[in-house]
């Protein structure tokens, strides 16, 4: 049995939290709560954030050589995402999970 960095694991355990609170909040609280929540930027880079976190669990999963790169991505966009929320009411779970992403995807990518 091949035994997971554990910094790789951290990194894609932070990715599949920030991918399922994304999902869960754009689908739910945002689309509910509408107004600035449903506007289509907004709604946009949650499901980028969400689908870049997925993107960047599979490559680590499969120790691809590229992973960094997407890691990289995958900082950036959470950072937007975290940006996005800011400020929203009920998005700090969101902002949490995007901030913790971002900085396990940054020492990933390093």
């Amino acid at each position: 049995m091949h035994q997971m960095d554990p910094a790789m694991k951290a990194c894609m355990d932070a990715c599949h939290e920030c991918h399922i609170t994304c999902l869960y909040m754009a689908m739910n609280h945002c689309l509910e709560a509408g107004g600035k929540h449903a506007e289509p930027q907004h709604m946009k880079i949650m499901a980028d954030c969400a689908q870049i976190c997925a993107v960047a669990i599979d490559f680590m999963a499969r120790k691809s050589e590229h992973h960094r790169h997407i890691c990289h991505e995958c900082a950036e966009i959470c950072r937007a995402c975290a940006a996005s929320c800011e400020g929203l009411a009920g998005m700090e779970d969101c902002v949490a999970a995007c901030n913790r992403c971002a900085e396990e995807c940054e020492k990933m990518a390093a």
